[in-house]
């Protein structure tokens, strides 16, 4: 078949765009590399800063990304199929839980960095190593990591160690990058670890810093075990409120009886339930697709709502599935509606009396596995 000139034209016109788009990856990296090589020379050259000591804006673990990695969002209970329900291939609760030995677990390399959830590589620099520039040539690579990595450095071995952002401009002897090792979508895998290696080594070799690397497969299984551990416990408990003779309930008059129980309407469509320090017990939904948004509720008319409860992001899970279970009474019964589960059958003493057993039961296994329930550590891992 004879190719057209519109053909070739066309084809002619791919050739370029991918060939553009390879130029703009190769200028992109080629200027990261250029600035930081420009604030390294800089710092070598300017002595007065530095013995600096600028501040850092504290900054959180990265968004992980949504790329699906392996366990992935809370098991939803059904308390009506099963009080203490399982995730697959998770420990039963006679079974011992799984757990690192004290042995394989390194010593705490940093403050703000768990050594249970975190694999730390610490860096030490002959001189000062500006921050501006470490963000530059993590720049080239951070972004191929899937789980959050944080950045701590400080100015002498006894020193605290500060986080550092895009925004610090300081310049430190010591540094250490904290990867950490599982979240709800799993562990860290091995090709992530080692790019994670890599990338550290290469910034390293740029500053002229010492690194030493712990075994990377004995991290990655430091990684599974913790998983195993956190899927084993990662059970979200649910409860629903409809409306008793199959009818709907009015946004106007739900908003107002969920803001006497306490609940808060924000941004992202749920009411959610705060504890003194405005730590989230538990959130009330609509029962179908629609949010419950604060200009839209008055139009509202909905047949249920749905109560969830994440049982490791909670400090006393019995006490937050208490308070639950009674804003869920106080919604059936200022609403005319009735507390039933998934399959609409109403809940029992016995069942409610299961759930609020296996509630204390998950949070101590977190306890015996060394995480406490609704702890720093505990948010990290269960996000």
């Amino acid at each position: 078949m004879a190719i057209s000139e519109l053909q070739i034209a066309l084809i002619g016109a791919g050739v370029a765009a991918v060939g553009a788009v390879w130029a703009y990856n190769v200028w992109q990296d080629r200027r990261h590399r250029a600035t930081a090589d420009r604030i390294f020379k800089g710092a070598q050259e300017d002595a007065l800063l530095g013995s600096r000591d600028a501040g850092a804006s504290p900054d959180g673990p990265a968004e992980p990304r949504s790329e699906d990695r392996g366990r992935r969002e809370p098991h939803l209970a059904d308390p009506a199929s099963d009080a203490a329900p399982e995730p697959a291939g998770a420990p039963s609760a006679a079974a011992e839980v799984p757990s690192a030995p004290p042995a394989s677990r390194p010593a705490r390399a940093v403050e703000d960095a768990e050594d249970m959830a975190d694999c730390v590589l610490r860096l030490v620099a002959a001189e000062p190593v500006p921050a501006p520039a470490v963000w530059a040539m993590q720049n080239t690579w951070a972004g191929d990591l899937t789980k959050p990595m944080r950045w701590l450095a400080r100015n002498d071995a006894n020193g605290p160690w500060r986080p550092v952002d895009a925004h610090d401009t300081g310049r430190y002897p010591e540094w250490a990058a904290a990867l950490q090792l599982v979240d709800r979508r799993g562990p860290v895998s091995d090709a992530e670890l080692g790019r994670f290696f890599e990338g550290v080594q290469q910034l390293a070799g740029q500053a002229g810093a010492t690194l030493e690397l712990p075994s990377r497969g004995e991290t990655v299984l430091r990684a599974g075990r913790l998983d195993e551990l956190c899927a084993g416990v990662d059970i979200q408990f649910v409860l629903h409120v409809v409306e008793s003779s199959g009818g709907v309930f009015a946004g106007t008059k739900l908003r107002g009886v969920a803001e006497a129980a306490g609940l808060s309407l924000e941004a992202d469509g749920v009411f959610r339930a705060h504890d003194s320090g405005g730590g989230e017990l538990f959130t009330v939904a609509n029962l179908g697709a629609e949010r419950l948004e604060a200009d839209s509720i008055k139009s509202l008319a909905t047949h249920g709502l749905t109560l969830s409860l994440d049982v490791p992001r909670v400090p006393d899970g019995v006490l937050a599935f208490d308070r639950m279970l009674a804003v869920a009474r106080q919604l059936a019964g200022s609403l005319d509606g009735v507390l039933v589960d998934a399959q609409r059958a109403p809940l029992s003493d016995a069942m409610i009396a299961a759930i609020r057993a296996k509630t204390a039961e998950l949070q101590q296994r977190m306890r015996d596995g060394g995480i406490v329930p609704g702890s720093t550590l505990a948010l990290r891992l269960f996000s």
